[in-house]
């Protein structure tokens, strides 16, 4: 993305696209009328990196949820296949700078509730085979795994599966996201995990009291420990305002707590919401969030970390060791 301080990589870790894919509605190749973002509109609004989540829908849970999570694998893969022209899947050091070096679309799955995995280590193993490199525990109920979000005030942290789950993922590298966990569920993997975590779209709970936002203290943990959050652009997770101007405020927040701007980015759960952002109704906008950071006064610096710095950072960090299970899939990395 171009803008007064030159040109930055935009990562955004969180939208749920691929979901109007799967249900037939339209193609990720194609710019469409409907939904908030594809491919070209991603090219159009600078995105270069996007995480795209397979969530399976609560009236496939617990039975179906396995199939339902192998579909959105597969339409994600056709979709590859159908437009290779048009988006890198990255899933190692030689995609991420691909697709920074040339200013290109990529795309990297990732699972948001891992009822489809129920507590099988070898479905992950599995699933980092097929290019997942981010996964979720929890959408908002309970799992075997760990309570979700729904079910705070009060719900439990990770069970004995949860625990192991999270042992597995980092020895083969998958990328654990704490959001939609419960308090506790939160705390018991920054105890827990030997890599650093993120929060790939929650907002910050002092602006907008509600369940899936972070504490303070969450916020300063979690940077401590070396992750980031994903700031989103979900109404409810914003409070008074819920326009372009309150996703700032949530930044400016964020950048306050932590004390410096090396652990804040994107999540902004686009075709995750019934109702867009006043100001961010799709993709192809956020420049038009970047003029807001600027007029905010934040510095060029800051806003190109915010943006995507951090984060090919961070990816960088995590895939800088190989995967033991890279030999397996013909790369090294």
């Amino acid at each position: 993305m171009k803008y007064s301080g030159g040109v930055m990589p935009v990562v955004d870790t969180h939208a749920d696209s691929l979901l109007g894919v799967l249900a037939g509605r339209r193609h990720l190749g194609q710019r469409a009328f409907d939904g908030q973002l594809d491919w070209p509109r991603m090219a159009e609004g600078g995105v270069n990196l996007q995480f795209f989540s397979c969530w399976v829908e609560p009236q496939h849970k617990p039975e179906r949820a396995l199939v339902e999570l192998l579909k959105y694998l597969d339409h994600f893969w056709l979709e590859v296949e159908a437009y290779p022209e048009m988006v890198t899947v990255v899933s190692d050091l030689a995609g991420l700078h691909q697709v920074v070096q040339t200013d290109g679309v990529g795309a990297v799955l990732s699972i948001e509730g891992s009822e489809g995995l129920g507590t099988d280590l070898g479905l992950l193993r599995l699933c980092y085979r097929l290019g997942v490199r981010l996964v979720s525990l929890t959408w908002n109920e309970r799992n075997a795994l760990a309570d979700g979000a729904g079910e705070d005030p009060g719900g439990g942290g990770l069970s004995r599966a949860g625990r192991a789950m999270i042992a597995e993922m980092n020895r083969i590298g998958m990328i654990v996201d704490v959001s939609h966990l419960t308090a506790a569920g939160f705390w018991d993997v920054l105890e827990l995990s030997q890599a650093p975590v993120i929060a790939s779209h929650s907002n910050c709970r002092r602006l907008a009291p509600h369940v899936r936002n972070l504490s303070d203290g969450q916020i300063r943990a979690l940077a401590n420990a070396g992750g980031i959050q994903g700031i989103t652009f979900v109404r409810d997770f914003l409070g008074a305002g819920e326009d372009i101007e309150r996703v700032v405020d949530h930044m400016l927040h964020a950048l306050e707590i932590v004390g410096d701007d090396q652990h804040l980015g994107l999540g902004s759960d686009f075709d995750g919401v019934d109702h867009p952002v006043l100001g961010l109704e799709s993709v192809v906008q956020l420049p038009d969030l970047v003029d807001r950071m600027e007029a905010r006064g934040l510095s060029p610096a800051t806003i190109a970390r915010v943006m995507g710095g951090n984060y090919i950072r961070f990816l960088e960090d995590a895939w800088a060791k190989p995967s033991p299970l890279a030999h397996r899939m013909g790369h090294s990395g």
